[in-house]
């Protein structure tokens, strides 16, 4: 959504930042669809900054802050992001190709299977969030997740309590050990998850689909809620109900609804 805000940037302003004689913080500016291709940014100030659809190919980007900028279907091909700081960027469709991302840092950035990566790059192992993405351990406690793509993903032992995953897409994604103690999925898309060992005390899990779901040997069910699941089979089922009177007689803090009780509603 567009920060009312922002301003569009006049022609003036658009010169000098192509020049790099930009001395202000540029992050206040609405460069949705701007060609900016060539600009010199470098060190330059554009946290949060709006840039969809913006023109940055071959623009020097180096040392700029980039965190949390919106660049969703950005043209960044060539673009020079060497020490750029991307976390939390969005990079949904972006077009990275030929980019210098030597030392950029893409904690929890977000991609999807239409971000376009340089040749060679490790985007798995670069601690940004999308398809087949490696975030073994990763800390993302009370995230804002909703939406996000983590098909394929590797998230064993992963930190997630309190982590927003609403509706988020975690198909075929393996969280074996990871904890996702008050962790809100719901609606979230789990077919053939694998959530062995995972703690979920106090999750939401309402209208989540578990379809082919593994989920053995659980740390934590307690206060869990089930309620509405879509593709639970009655073998686990069956197994969540045999989980002690001291998890399953728990109150979601939530819902206000104990784990047994969710399990009923179907």
């Amino acid at each position: 959504m567009k920060n009312s805000t922002m301003q569009v940037p006049s022609p003036d302003i658009l010169v000098a930042l192509k020049a790099g004689t930009v001395n202000y913080d540029a992050s206040q500016f609405d460069f949705k669809g701007v060609d900016l291709r060539g600009a010199c940014l470098s060190n330059t100030s554009l946290l949060g900054a709006h840039l969809e659809g913006a023109i940055l190919s071959d623009a020097n980007l180096s040392g700029a802050d980039l965190r949390g900028a919106n660049l969703h279907s950005a043209d960044l091909r060539g673009a020079n992001l060497h020490s750029a700081s991307l976390n939390r960027a969005m990079l949904q469709k972006a077009d990275l190709s030929g980019a210098n991302l030597t030392d950029a840092r893409l904690q929890v950035a977000y991609y999807d299977s239409g971000t376009i990566w340089p040749e060679g790059y490790s985007y798995k192992n670069s601690g940004a969030i999308g398809p087949k993405a490696i975030l073994n351990g990763a800390y993302l406690c009370t995230a804002y997740l909703r939406d996000a793509d983590f098909q394929n993903t590797s998230l064993l032992g992963a930190y997630l309590n309190g982590a927003d995953l609403t509706g988020a897409n975690l198909q075929n994604a393996r969280l074996s050990g990871a904890t996702m103690r008050l962790a809100f999925l719901t609606g979230a898309y789990l077919r053939n998850a694998r959530l062995n060992g995972v703690d979920l005390l106090g999750a939401d899990l309402r209208a989540a689909d578990l379809t082919n779901v593994e989920m053995e040997n659980l740390q934590s069910i307690a206060g869990a809620d089930f309620s509405l699941v879509q593709g639970l089979s009655e073998k686990n089922r069956a197994m969540l109900l045999s989980r002690s009177s001291a998890e399953l007689d728990v109150w979601n803090p939530y819902t206000r609804q104990t784990t047994r009780q969710s399990l009923s509603i179907n």
